[in-house]
């Protein structure tokens, strides 16, 4: 509690100097309002270099699928949690190295009729913390084989000057998204519906 004018002992100063000493301590006591410095707002951005890939894994041994076509675009807001975006990638332009891998997995995604996989970005979580890399959740809509699924992503996103990057690993089941043909040959070929996705972005900030 602060000090009172009977707390001063007498035998020292006038009643008029404790009453106004004693003020200025019990005004030493009050919460003052603490100013927050802003964190300067994110602009709006585009991708200009994007890599998504997934490891798989089959009876005859595992592969990589990868593709560097990406598109997408993120607007900017005051907060990163209210920043909003997408990103799309041609499912025909993923490449395993092996040409008839790929021809199979354009044939089970129905890559004619759903050519595109697709990540509306709704919300931005924070995750902990990070000195370069922040840790975050990203909340948002797979769209996949036509099949959309709302979906919290563990990721990392890194702010430098007028670029960011986002980076992202995640496991996927494909039969979430109805991705069937995963067994050749009466099922003595196999594709494991279990895969490890990876995206990896680098957007071109605007000008605040």
């Amino acid at each position: 509690m602060g000090w009172t004018p009977e707390m001063a002992q007498s035998g020292g100063l006038p009643a008029r100097m404790i009453c106004l000493v004693a003020a200025l301590i019990n005004l030493s006591f009050q919460a003052t309002p603490v100013i927050m410095a802003q964190s300067p707002p994110i602009p709006d951005g585009r991708i200009t270099t994007g890599t998504l890939s997934f490891d798989g894994h089959a009876t005859v041994g595992d592969f990589t699928g990868t593709t560097t076509t990406v598109t997408g675009a993120i607007k900017g807001a005051r907060d990163l949690a209210e920043v909003r975006g997408w990103v799309e990638a041609p499912v025909q332009t993923l490449k395993t190295g092996d040409g008839k891998r790929d021809k199979d997995l354009n044939k089970s995604m129905e890559a004619k009729k759903f050519p595109v996989i697709r990540f509306d970005l709704e919300r931005i979580a924070p995750a902990g913390q990070g000195e370069e890399r922040v840790p975050v959740i990203l909340h948002g809509a797979m769209v996949i084989h036509g099949v959309t699924r709302q979906v919290e992503l563990p990721g990392t996103i890194q702010i430098q000057a007028n670029t960011a990057r986002v980076h992202s690993d995640f496991p996927m089941n494909l039969k979430d998204y109805s991705i069937g043909g995963l067994s050749k040959m009466l099922g003595m070929l196999k594709m494991s519906e279990n895969i490890q996705v990876h995206v990896d972005l680098v957007f071109q900030l605007s000008a605040p």
